[in-house]
């Protein structure tokens, strides 16, 4: 295990910028090992809405209930909401539970997840959880992207169905975010890891982020690609958060070379990296659940991404499920990008 207290960097001299881009590499190759070691535990330090995010959009769609631990986002006619982290991160485990709205819930999209799109306009970076709605009778579905200075054009999708109904309860939506990894979990369960190649170059997130939770009016392409729309007359759409854990390294929103890593030497956590129980249960999911993963998206690309591993037995599960996009057969791709994500029509 490894702890970092108050690992901190500034910038304040031209004359050592080659220095500090030298040390600035270095701090956050600590950074990372620091929340390898820390990164996923029930042991972290849970937040108040307060001490961790703050009012983005939405006016009274937001609400902080009375114990101060939990906020309902909702969507109505009017508009959408949501909140942010007040502090930027450079790696780092962050995790909220999230209870979705139920019924017809075509159209709306709940989102999780990281962005530094306020500061780097032509080049930011983003890691994305993003709950997909459907028709009454038709599961959630979730989306798991990234982007890397400004990498938009190259869709890292991957889409899923869950093993419980979202709606019913809380269930633990996990971002690990490292040097090297970047891994989502469902309670406790890793369900994608992203290992950074040198292939994938700036396209691997790698400027300090921070944290949105939003719901929105996504009819344009959420629900098969757009065919069915949000329907107001089942609104307000509520969304549920509580159980907010923001660990890792704050970066100075001015000097973002400037950096903090959190002491969690008295953290409990697992094990460095994805353990093989873990990666057992990983692979379980993702033979029974996945419904779509660009690495294998023989319309968009007619070879795929460098960094992907083509595994074999998900090429042909995926070819069964969608022989025209996973196939390469004749067909109409009906994806239309979202300025967050590549939507892909299942």
């Amino acid at each position: 295990m490894y702890a970092l207290v108050g690992c901190t960097l500034g910038s304040k001299t031209s004359t050592h910028k080659n220095k500090m881009q030298t040390f600035h590499l270095m701090l956050a190759l600590l950074c990372s090992v620091f929340v390898l070691g820390h990164g996923f535990s029930r042991n972290l330090p849970i937040l108040s809405f307060d001490e961790g995010y703050s009012h983005l959009f939405g006016d009274n769609n937001l609400i902080v209930l009375k114990d101060g631990k939990s906020v309902h986002l909702s969507l109505d006619q009017r508009t959408g909401s949501g909140f942010v982290s007040q502090d930027l991160y450079l790696h780092g485990f962050f995790s909220a539970s999230i209870k979705l709205p139920a019924d017809y819930t075509a159209g709306v999209v709940v989102a999780f997840y990281m962005s530094n799109g306020d500061i780097f306009e032509k080049n930011h970076d983003e890691i994305d959880f993003e709950f997909l709605g459907n028709i009454r009778g038709k599961e959630w579905r979730i989306q798991t992207n990234i982007y890397g200075n400004g990498s938009t054009k190259v869709g890292r999708e991957e889409r899923y169905g869950l093993w419980f109904d979202p709606t019913d309860d809380f269930h633990q939506y996990s971002i690990l975010w490292t040097h090297t990894h970047i891994i989502f979990y469902v309670d406790d369960v890793p369900i994608r890891e992203i290992k950074r190649t040198e292939s994938m170059g700036g396209d691997f997130p790698s400027k300090p982020m921070t944290l949105y939770a939003t719901i929105w009016d996504a009819s344009e392409w959420a629900t098969n690609g757009g065919k069915y729309k949000v329907n107001y007359k089942y609104a307000p759409y509520i969304a549920e958060f509580s159980n907010f854990v923001l660990h890792g390294c704050t970066a100075d929103p001015i000097e973002l070379t400037s950096l903090k890593c959190e002491d969690a030497s008295n953290a409990k956590s697992i094990p460095t990296g994805i353990t093989p129980a873990q990666r057992a249960k990983m692979v379980s999911f993702r033979k029974k659940h996945m419904q779509y993963s660009y690495c294998y998206d023989k319309i968009r690309y007619k070879a795929p991404p460098s960094e992907c591993v083509i595994n074999q037995k998900e090429a042909e599960r995926l070819k069964k499920f969608d022989p025209v996009t996973f196939g390469g057969g004749r067909g109409h791709h009906h994806g239309k990008r979202h300025r967050r994500s590549q939507a892909v029509a299942i």
